[in-house]
């Protein structure tokens, strides 16, 4: 399990890591380096220590919801299956183009 995350996971952090300890690199003092590290480090592990924080609650959550996830998992395939057809039929790009018609907006973001 632990190699399967990490195949996903070094790709997304590579770059990041290289660019911050490139920059802690060319800090003028040790400490305001090491200061950029334990931002990065602490940006890292927070998101990890909140999720170990919610599991009770979301186990909770679990134990109530369980008798509907046999419909959420087919109404999830059902939409896959509809997001498959969008891209094989071209609607995703006909839909985009109207997005982009009726909210200009959106081609601002990103």
């Amino acid at each position: 399990m632990g190699l399967a995350f990490a195949f996903g996971w070094t790709p997304c952090i590579g770059p990041v890591l290289a660019a911050v300890l490139a920059v802690a690199a060319s800090e003028e003092t040790v400490a305001s380096g090491a200061g950029l590290l334990a931002v990065y480090a602490a940006g890292l592990g927070l998101p990890f220590l909140i999720a170990a924080l919610a599991m009770r609650p979301f186990v909770a959550f679990l134990k109530r919801f369980k008798t509907h996830l046999g419909t959420v998992e087919k109404v999830m395939g059902g939409l896959l299956v509809l997001t498959g057809i969008a891209f094989l039929t071209g609607w995703t790009a006909t839909a985009s183009f109207w997005l982009l018609e009726t909210f200009p907006g959106l081609a601002t973001l990103g």
